[in-house]
């Protein structure tokens, strides 16, 4: 698509919210404004894994100081028709990092500074909604649907780790009752088209030598949820997304030559087909890369009222991954949230898989012209990676689990993930010490293989810890200070030290 089509899409969700706003009655309904100022520093090249992953991926360098200002108004979910907005910005300096590429020229190898931009749009967005439906136009972060996005490690398909794609999403505001079910079955989804404007990141961090990049992609996310009556003592909650990438153009590199060049088609048959794949419409295979996850949650409220989850998420690839054929890989969690809001509030539990991806082997005879072995192995997922299209991520953070670390930490410029045949877990742990003071704690052990198509000849592993501290000054309401404290240690992420320090103000206007 190109920026112009792009443009219009925007405009006219923007006209849609703006008009929609005349015929709206006064009402009490705020608009919220906020703005923080967050200084961070410790070792390393980047930020600890905990105080740098389910931000939205607005702090990742060992060190920054960043300002942040932004103003929003939500929907009013009590009235049929209602509108809001969004906008927000940050601004500051970070540390840079030194990364790889490769001189075809010389043929000599260098290093370049990378850094994050000193100003950038994080969220701008209109939305309405009518009855139980909206649409949203713009930049506007969504973390995960189904887990805890401040004590879960991720949500293996949309998480809150990157930052958000601009797009037009459509769907339900809620969980809505099916008709005919009496409140027994409701129904909760969406569906969003979006362009990747992280273009220039990928080629500035490319190493020029080997795997690939792709400019101007196009992006969609689909979810459709299923959900028990949730007045009962027992709710379940299943389903699935679906996300994918497509469009642009792709420039191929091996041993440091440009070997080719290779544009996607991204008309309005080819947004109909990412939306229902068609065999053998593109890419060998079906148009675009697609990868989701099978998705559920049970969730039991004991007689004190207090609540224990046991959820997973299945991830896939590909047919083999939809079908299961990939073991135990995934995420399984527990939860479990205290009814008395004291020094301990709620503890998450997690295991996370990715070391089967449906056996080590893929062999299609059709990428092959000509051969005698007509027989099929559909291994070898490579989750998160894709021979046509740039890895599932934005801005070289992950918009899948943060869990497998992203590009973004791959200093020798190469743009794919190196460690998704990994395993390991994850707690979580959040309360109060009084009624001004709130502390969160997280912590994990991960161990990797390398991934499928680059094993490791020997594994790497990473131990991470972060503590966090919330103050809500008595005297000034709205100013919260925040700091938090974390560690890498192992040879995975390398061992990092740091520190932050946040103090965020917010009001209302009415």
């Amino acid at each position: 698509m190109t920026n112009q089509y792009r443009y219009l899409a925007g405009a006219v969700a923007l006209a849609i919210a703006v008009g929609s706003v005349a015929q709206e009655p006064a009402d009490t309904c705020p608009v919220r404004y906020y703005g923080s100022l967050t200084i961070n520093a410790g070792s390393g090249d980047f930020a600890p894994y905990y105080i740098m992953s389910n931000r939205y991926g607005t702090l990742t360098q060992a060190g920054d100081a960043l300002l942040q200002a932004g103003a929003a108004r939500d929907l009013d979910l009590s009235k049929r028709f209602s509108w809001g907005f969004g906008a927000e910005g940050w601004t500051g300096v970070s540390a840079s990092t030194d990364y790889a590429r490769y001189d075809a020229a010389t043929e000599r190898w260098h290093e370049h500074s990378e850094h994050p931009s000193n100003v950038w749009l994080q969220q701008l967005y209109a939305q309405v909604k009518w009855r139980g439906v909206f649409l949203m136009g713009g930049m506007k972060e969504y973390g995960s649907a189904l887990l805890d996005n401040r004590l879960s490690s991720g949500d293996l398909t949309h998480s809150a780790n990157a930052r958000p794609v601009p797009q037009v999403r459509a769907g339900f505001v809620d969980f809505q009752d099916i008709p005919f079910t009496n409140g027994w079955l409701q129904i909760e989804g969406c569906i969003a088209y979006g362009w990747m404007t992280d273009s220039n990141w990928w080629e500035d961090h490319c190493n020029d030598y080997n795997w690939h990049y792709t400019r101007d992609e196009c992006y969609t996310y689909k979810r459709a949820y299923f959900r028990t009556k949730p007045s009962e003592r027992l709710s379940v909650t299943f389903g699935a997304q679906c996300a994918g990438v497509f469009g642009g153009t792709t420039y191929y590199y091996s041993q440091g030559q440009l070997i080719k060049k290779e544009s996607h088609p991204h008309g309005i048959k080819d947004y109909w087909e990412m939306f229902i794949p068609k065999l053998h419409s593109g890419e060998g295979f079906v148009k675009g890369n697609h990868l989701g996850s099978w998705d559920l949650k049970a969730r039991y409220r004991f007689k004190d009222d207090s609540e224990l989850e046991a959820y997973f998420e299945w991830p896939w690839e590909d047919g083999s991954g939809m079908a299961k054929r990939n073991g135990w890989d995934g995420l399984w969690g527990l939860r479990y949230t205290f009814v008395k809001q004291g020094w301990l509030k709620s503890v998450v539990v997690e295991y996370l898989d990715f070391t089967n991806q449906s056996g080590p082997i893929h062999w299609e005879p059709g990428d092959s012209p000509g051969t005698d072995l007509n027989d099929k192995a559909t291994g070898r997922d490579d989750y998160y990676n894709n021979n046509f299209y740039n890895s599932y991520a934005n801005y070289g953070m992950g918009l899948g689990t943060p869990f497998i670390p992203a590009p973004i930490y791959n200093q020798d410029g190469y743009l794919g993930y190196l460690y998704n045949s990994i395993r390991g877990f994850h707690v979580g742990a959040c309360g109060s010490i009084n009624s001004l003071v709130d502390w969160r704690l997280l912590g994990g052990y991960r161990k990797s293989w390398g991934s499928t198509r680059i094993p490791l000849t020997h594994t790497v592993d990473c131990t991470s810890m972060m503590a966090e501290a919330t103050w809500r000054v008595p005297s000034v309401k709205g100013l919260v200070v925040t700091g938090q404290v974390a560690f890498d240690a192992g040879s995975m992420l390398n061992d990092h030290f740091g520190a932050l320090l946040s103090v965020s103000y917010s009001g209302v206007f009415r």
